[in-house]
């Protein structure tokens, strides 16, 4: 137990990620993989502040995070007992072929938050394709059952905006407006993949905790010309997407 304990203490304070915060993601992992089953009893505060070696009150806090989640209840005097595993539904598969791209994920909504136009294209993760002069920059929140599970940034060459009807944009994934754009052909296109953790605004969005694993992904477009037709940078909640690679 002393082992397990050190290795604990240890790993918290590795990461910057407030301590409460990422006990609360150990305690409901240990949940989801039945190693704290549904009706158990888990182990006192103290106990679990002697395990992390952390204060009780950490140990209260990332308990209060699962509690209003739904995972676990408190009884005074009793204990505190495990009622429910966390929701693993997918909220959202990102696909990694351009087919899978072009199809809208069932029942989900997308709310425009913001549209600027004349904007500078953002920092992309490759070099593929020429910048267009312009873009127009919309912000979009897709949701299902509404539930947030991605934010995301399209940038549009202003150029061919007159090409899109409004209405796409609060209809179907960037790619397949990408796809769409009459006399335009996809020549070239680029998906990233990165992980991180969820800043202030990100987490505000999509109804997170500060910290929580998020999955960035950036998506350019290239055209037959060479450019730049569409960038779109999105953010998914990371408990409630995967990404499957066919490998043949």
């Amino acid at each position: 137990m002393t082992s397990v304990m050190n290795a604990t203490a240890r790993a918290l304070q590795k990461s910057n990620v407030s301590r409460y915060i990422q006990l609360a993601g150990l305690f409901r992992q240990r949940i989801e993989t039945g190693e704290w089953d549904i009706g158990a009893k888990i182990p006192t505060v103290k106990e679990l502040a002697e395990q992390c070696g952390v204060a009780t009150m950490t140990i209260r806090q990332a308990l209060d995070i699962i509690e209003g989640e739904g995972l676990i209840e408190r009884y005074r005097a009793k204990g505190t007992f495990v009622v429910e595993r966390p929701n693993r539904d997918l909220w959202c598969e990102v696909k990694t072929d351009w087919s899978g791209l072009l199809i809208a994920r069932d029942n989900a909504t997308i709310d425009i938050l913001g549209d600027e136009r004349g904007v500078k294209l953002p920092r992309r993760e490759s070099e593929i394709g020429r910048p267009a002069p312009s873009y127009r920059h919309l912000k979009r929140r897709h949701s299902r059952a509404g539930a947030p599970f991605m934010i995301g940034d399209v940038y549009v060459d202003e150029r061919i905006v007159p090409l899109i009807p409004d209405e796409a944009y609060s209809r179907i994934t960037a790619m397949r407006i990408a796809h769409d754009l009459p006399g335009h052909t996809i020549e070239d296109a680029v998906q990233i993949v990165t992980i991180g953790s969820a800043d202030l605004e990100t987490a505000t969005e999509l109804n997170v905790s500060i910290g929580d694993p998020v999955a960035r992904v950036q998506r350019i477009t290239v055209d037959q010309h060479g450019d730049i037709v569409l960038l779109a940078n999105g953010i998914y909640r990371g408990d409630m997407m995967k990404i499957e690679v066919k490998l043949r």
